[in-house]
């Protein structure tokens, strides 16, 4: 009775240390977790989510009461509806011609395979990562009076927008309806044209189903980028166009009027919330479609003659929408009155004609380089934390839904207004939290604000990767005895490596390009090359147009530089963009 005494004891004894062994792992989960979530919590609330509010409050409080009368005063303009209109007109056109275009791409660049088609597919790439300003000066020389097409009238137009934004975003419909596109079992169309399906008939009534999920997300993000473009229209729509992005810079720059400010800023995000939850229902189907899909398709060669159209579509839009810009600003930044010449390249060393510049364009360049390796870094940092949070499967559905919205809040920053977010940050950040730094004055307030726009890309690149690891080796390493911070390095990011290495190029291609908030932030001493590309644009003379040209040139060889080689570090699960 002794001894089994003796063993009831032990056996209690090694009963309460196991249960403590569990709580003190549940507890280490919790604070890895908690960690991991609280940091850019603190990051967004701090330089978002209250810079954003305090704008929009500004903008409704009137003698410390609550004033909407606002709302009537702004939406019973009739420039507000020609603004919304134009606004939305912008976004659904563009998709739809991104849709229609990217479709075809995506086929021929991921479900098929042929020689140089990674070169290919880089190039297509690229256009997404180059700053607006840039992309803008090339439509612009493109389409004014004295460029190749300046005979059909596009300058300054709906159109030229449109077909700039369509540039910009064709890359968003290629790969992410492409990712899926290459993980389709394409038996259920081969056995619908044994039956006698015509090959137009199969892809319609077969294919594209398959693709709604992709297609529908591609649309939201692209709708999203469209109707929120600010540097693009700035640049390219003239003097009677604009959008409620470039209407929320107009009455907060020029007319000081925050109350219109802060109603044209609501409007946005209801478009800006809507867009994002349909994305991501949209992104939760494609990835359970993604997770039914076999490991590898092989992708079909590709036929010449079966694959004609599709071939035909993808080589116009990369040659004629893509290319032909981007030389033409090439060839346009060596011309100068009519003549080739190095002068406008010589120029960059000066401040341009009648002092247009505070600094060169050579000392904005490496402005812009610091800046965006310290946003880049911060967005990494913050960035990688939010995948590592929301990549996580939780058995419950409350737990599903709290990363959800988490995801959800992180994705904001895309579509909100960066004159919105600039112009909060130097309302609320004279002395953040009680600190005694005027962070206004600080040299990291334009780096902080590029490192919020660049957060979303980090976001949405790295997801991917962490989301495509077998949950399985994690329970094994836990089963080992590994800790989950242990787990977290050994496993999750020993295997997003790669995908760090492209979200870490984004970053840096995004911020340097950044125009929106940096131009209410920087200093004239500290101006980075997109806010001196279009000073030097939208200043008089034929020296500030080929400084621009020329400054243009330098900025989209540097970004296409860091993509490219970020592009060589690109994990097979890295990148909804």
């Amino acid at each position: 009775m002794a001894d089994v005494g003796q063993l009831e004891g032990k056996s209690a004894g090694l009963s309460g240390t196991a249960r403590r062994s569990a709580g003190g792992a549940a507890l280490r989960r919790t604070l890895t977790w908690g960690g991991a979530a609280a940091i850019p919590l603190f990051f967004l609330g701090v330089f978002f989510a209250w810079p954003v509010a305090a704008l929009v409050a500004r903008g409704f409080v009137a003698d410390g009461a609550l004033d909407l009368t606002g709302f009537s005063e702004v939406l019973s303009a009739p420039r507000t509806w020609r603004l919304i209109g134009i606004t939305l007109a912008q976004g659904l056109v563009g998709t739809a011609v991104s849709l229609l275009l990217g479709i075809p791409g995506a086929y021929v660049l991921y479900r098929c395979t042929f020689p140089g088609r990674m070169l290919v597919r880089g190039f297509v790439t690229m256009p997404f990562v180059l700053p607006t300003v840039v992309v803008g000066v090339a439509f612009r020389a493109l389409f004014t009076t004295s460029g190749p097409l300046g005979s059909w009238g596009l300058d300054g137009t709906f159109w030229a927008v449109v077909a700039a934004l369509v540039f910009f975003n064709y890359s968003v419909v290629v790969r992410t309806v492409g990712g899926l596109w290459e993980r389709v079992d394409p038996r259920a169309a081969q056995a619908a044209r044994t039956l006698g399906a015509s090959r137009a008939r199969a892809f319609f009534t077969v294919t594209l189903p398959q693709l709604a999920p992709a297609v529908a997300s591609a649309g939201a993000v692209v709708f999203l980028f469209c109707a929120t473009a600010f540097g693009t229209v700035m640049v390219l729509g003239g003097q009677g166009y604009g959008t409620i992005e470039t209407e929320i810079w107009m009455q907060t720059v020029q007319f000081l009027d925050l109350r219109a400010a802060a109603v044209l800023s609501v409007l946005q995000l209801v478009v800006v919330a809507l867009s994002l939850w349909v994305s991501g229902r949209a992104r939760s189907r494609q990835e359970r479609a993604l997770a039914l899909a076999p490991a590898s398709a092989n992708p079909q060669p590709l036929s010449l003659r079966a694959d004609a159209l599709a071939i035909a579509v993808t080589a116009i839009v990369a040659v004629g929408l893509i290319a032909w810009p981007l030389v033409n600003l090439l060839a346009s930044a060596f011309r100068r009155s009519g003549h080739w010449t190095l002068d406008n390249f010589r120029a960059l060393t000066g401040t341009g004609s009648g002092n247009a510049l505070s600094v060169s364009v050579y000392e904005a360049l490496y402005n812009s380089v610091v800046i965006a390796l310290y946003a880049a870094l911060m967005a990494l940092a913050i960035g990688s934390m939010v995948a590592f949070v929301v990549s996580r499967r939780p058995a419950s559905a409350a737990g599903r839904r709290t990363l959800g919205l988490l995801d959800a809040a992180f994705m904001l920053p895309l579509g909100v207004s960066a004159v919105t977010v600039g112009f909060g940050f130097l309302i609320t950040l004279d002395r953040p939290l009680g600190l005694g730094v005027d962070l206004r004055s600080s040299g990291w307030l334009v780096p902080i604000a590029q490192a919020v726009v660049a957060i979303p890309l980090v976001i949405r690149t790295v997801l991917p990767v962490l989301r495509a690891i077998d949950p399985r080796q994690r329970e094994v390493a836990a089963t080992l005895g590994a800790s989950p911070l242990r787990v977290a390095l050994t496993i999750d990011w020993a295997l997003a490596l790669r995908g760090l290495g492209l979200a870490a190029g984004m970053a840096f291609a995004v911020s340097l390009g950044e125009f929106g908030a940096t131009s209410f932030l920087s200093r004239p001493e500290t101006a980075t090359l997109p806010i001196v590309i279009f000073r030097l644009i939208s200043k008089p003379g034929a020296e500030n147009y080929g400084m621009a040209l020329a400054a243009s040139v330098i900025l989209a060889l540097v970004s296409a530089a860091i993509m490219m080689l970020a592009e060589r570090l690109r994990s097979t699960h890295a990148g909804e963009f």
